[in-house]
């Protein structure tokens, strides 16, 4: 019986997975606190993410775990809201550490979400797992916590990977149903300067690469989830509107963005902050990418909506 465990995974990514690797496991748990009804193979199991229970039973004999849990950080950066999105990444990572740990049949694989966004804001440079250099500011100080308590983690019989994932592009969730909406509005121009990279990966590269590093035997550590071309905010925006046949959009300054991300109830950080990250030692492992470039990855999600 191969089996995977997602913990974390009823939501946009979780369901990714699932629904790609449909048929290549013979059982799925998601570890969630809001269980859904079970279907078919898999099966919802209650966890609070912080503490041991009845739910690591589901860890043993697994092919491999993936850990998604983490509050959004789609929201504005209160100390209630720093403090929330700090626990939820570190507590469910040193609980399945500890789970893990206790297993007479470890899993194979440990998987841990992590972020792009570890690394410093770059216009200059691009970020690779090997020369890529930590940024400054909350969101990477999470980061930096959240990789730590992973690492230390004691789990011998467990390969661990660490996934520093970039901007997911999935038709129904993540940015690309957001830039579609404002770009169809006329409101698609460029965002503060526009210079700014943004690093992607489309939904379905970024579950062919964990299916890849569960095979590749060797994949241990720190691995970036981007797309090899990363792009400027100016020209993904115009992307946009050359696939959706808009002729024009309407520019963000930073000042209008602050006052948007201040009743939207989120942070001008996730859209201006450079992010210019690749999957290096990925590609130089043998990953292949199916969308390389951001119009191949528009054109791609938009054909789904005709």
């Amino acid at each position: 019986m191969k089996k995977l465990v997602i913990a974390g995974g009823s939501g946009f990514l979780g369901d990714a997975l699932i629904h790609y690797f449909n048929g290549k496991f013979d059982e799925y748990i998601v570890l969630t606190r809001s269980p859904k009804k079970n279907y078919a193979n898999v099966k919802h199991v209650l966890w609070d993410a912080k503490t041991l229970g009845d739910w690591s039973q589901h860890l043993e004999g697994a092919d491999c775990v993936i850990n998604l849990c983490g509050r959004s950080v789609d929201c504005r950066y209160t100390d209630k809201n720093k403090a929330l999105i700090f626990s939820s990444r570190l507590d469910s990572t040193a609980i399945l550490g500890k789970a893990i740990a206790n297993c007479k049949d470890a899993p194979k694989v440990w998987m841990n979400a992590a972020s792009a966004t570890y690394y410093r804001y770059s216009e200059d440079k691009v970020m690779t797992e090997i020369d890529g250099e930590a940024g400054e500011g909350f969101s990477v100080e999470v980061c930096k916590a959240w990789e730590k308590v992973f690492n230390e983690a004691l789990t011998p019989n467990t390969r661990k990977i660490n996934l520093r994932i970039s901007m997911v592009m999935g038709k129904n969730a993540g940015v690309f149903p957001v830039l579609r909406k404002l770009t169809k509005r006329f409101l698609g121009g460029k965002m503060g300067s526009g210079t700014q990279f943004v690093s992607w990966i489309h939904v379905e590269d970024f579950c062919r690469m964990v299916e890849w590093l569960i095979n590749n035997k060797n994949a241990a550590g720190p691995y970036n989830v981007a797309a090899p071309h990363p792009i400027r905010n100016n020209d993904m925006m115009k992307v946009y509107r050359k696939v959706l046949g808009v002729p024009f959009g309407l520019p963000a300054t930073e000042w209008m963005l602050a006052i948007g991300a201040f009743f939207m109830g989120t942070e001008t950080e996730l859209v201006l902050k450079s992010r210019n990250v690749i999957s290096d030692r990925a590609m130089k492992e043998g990953f292949e990418f199916k969308f390389k470039t951001m119009e191949e990855c528009v054109k791609n999600l938009e054909a789904r909506f005709t």
